[in-house]
């Protein structure tokens, strides 16, 4: 199955210009959904125990071991990025399956991501996503729960360092994982593209849909609401961005096409900047953030 989707990946990415890297190639577990709702309710496949890096090694073409390297560097060196990196072999934390109506621990395995807590400490709860955990109770080990999850290939800007422990803005508030150097380090340091608030905005909100302002619908076309998640993004908070996206919505009704502009792509002129903001992908508008290379 591995290898049937690479292939198939690589010949779509090809012929689309799509890149070849964890920004752009991504699960359905990284998907956002345009409203609260749709986003808390949203699927979370391929599911932990997904190897990224052995499937992305497929894509192009080289050693596991060199697709961990080009994540970046085992050291700090000043970089104020980092890219999720278990080793995947190794890499073994407690998770529970409740889809029976009983929890029960899953048998130790591999698995791609890294817990998140709210200190940087094993006794500290795991963090609480507003989306999951709307009532704001805490994180916890479920497969299903990706809100206190950072999936291999994420990357997030550093909010801070405690000893062996590492803080990301994650979600509107600072994630920890455990990052000691050596064998277990579970990151690798680098760049990347961020943005930020404008000066003077106390808050920046987030969206689940790129959708264009309501005077780019045609008439027959039903004017799609683009409201603002319960995140928000704070002042002195930053989230690497794959950069802007044009704003569009496509437009289907029927099977057939039969219904006036039905099939067709909607654009308007609002863009915005793709963020990565926790597990998932969301959007912000150009207009209310300014972006900066960090290294």
């Amino acid at each position: 199955m591995y290898k049937a989707s690479a292939t198939l990946v690589r010949y779509l990415a090809r012929r689309f210009g799509v890149p070849l890297d964890r920004q752009h190639i991504i699960g359905h577990d990284n998907v956002p959904g345009p409203t609260d709702g749709l986003t808390a309710a949203q699927h979370w496949d391929p599911g932990p125990f997904w190897n990224w890096t052995y499937y992305m090694s497929l894509l192009h073409r080289t050693s596991q071991r060199a697709e961990r390297a080009a994540g970046g560097s085992a050291t700090p060196d000043g970089h104020h990025v980092v890219t999720i990196d278990p080793n995947f072999a190794t890499n073994q934390p407690t998770v529970t399956d409740c889809s029976s109506g009983t929890c029960q621990q899953l048998p130790k395995q591999p698995a791609s991501f890294v817990y998140l807590r709210t200190q940087p400490s094993f006794g500290a709860p795991l963090l609480s996503d507003p989306e999951p955990h709307p009532g704001g109770s805490a994180g916890t080990t479920q497969d299903d729960d990706w809100g206190d999850k950072a999936p291999v290939g994420g990357q997030y800007v550093i909010a801070g360092q405690q000893g062996k422990w590492t803080g990301i803005w994650y979600a509107g508030t600072i994630g920890w994982f455990y990052n000691p150097p050596g064998a277990r380090q579970t990151a690798r340091y680098t760049t990347g593209l961020v943005i930020k608030p404008k000066p003077g905005l106390t808050s920046v909100p987030v969206y689940g849909s790129a959708y264009p302002e309501a005077s780019a619908y045609p008439n027959v076309v039903p004017v799609q609401p683009n409201n603002p998640l319960t995140y928000q993004i704070l002042p002195g908070q930053e989230y690497v961005t794959t950069g802007t996206v044009p704003d569009d919505y496509y437009y289907a009704v029927t099977f057939n096409s039969s219904k006036p502009d039905d099939h067709t792509v909607i654009r308007g002129t609002t863009p915005y900047y793709q963020i990565v903001c926790n597990h998932r992908l969301f959007y912000v508008k150009a207009a209310d953030v300014e972006t900066e290379h960090v290294r």
